[in-house]
């Protein structure tokens, strides 16, 4: 017999071992889906130069929303307009990325895992 081999061939590995790694990780792959879908439902909003620009994203990363109140509308500056659109949207999507992140972790247990 192979050195570091048992009888059944399993290197160290108890076939129960082996069993309950495996339906460990379909238990957290079903988890992970189900969390993936439930992130994909969420709305993430953020605002930006005091609340006059507001931004919604979806869990899929998706603007869905932009709402501008008419005071931040000036035409000698729609610079400042078009940056406050881009701080409104680059929060939501920082939240979401977040939420993302943190929910993936509970369900790896900290694992640094590329999602």
């Amino acid at each position: 017999m192979a050195k570091g081999f048992n009888s059944r061939g399993m290197g160290g590995f108890g076939g129960g071992n082996m069993n309950n790694m495996i339906r460990q990780a379909q238990k957290m792959q079903q988890d992970m889906i189900r969390a993936q879908e439930e992130l994909e439902s969420k709305s993430y909003e953020a605002t930006a130069g005091g609340g006059v620009v507001t931004a919604m994203v979806s869990g899929k990363k998706e603007v869905t929303a932009v709402t501008i109140d008419p005071e931040a509308v000036d035409p000698d500056d729609v610079e400042m307009l078009q940056d406050l659109i881009v701080a409104a949207v680059n929060e939501a999507l920082r939240k979401a990325n977040e939420d993302a992140a943190s929910q993936m972790s509970k369900l790896t247990g900290g694992l640094n895992l590329p999602f």
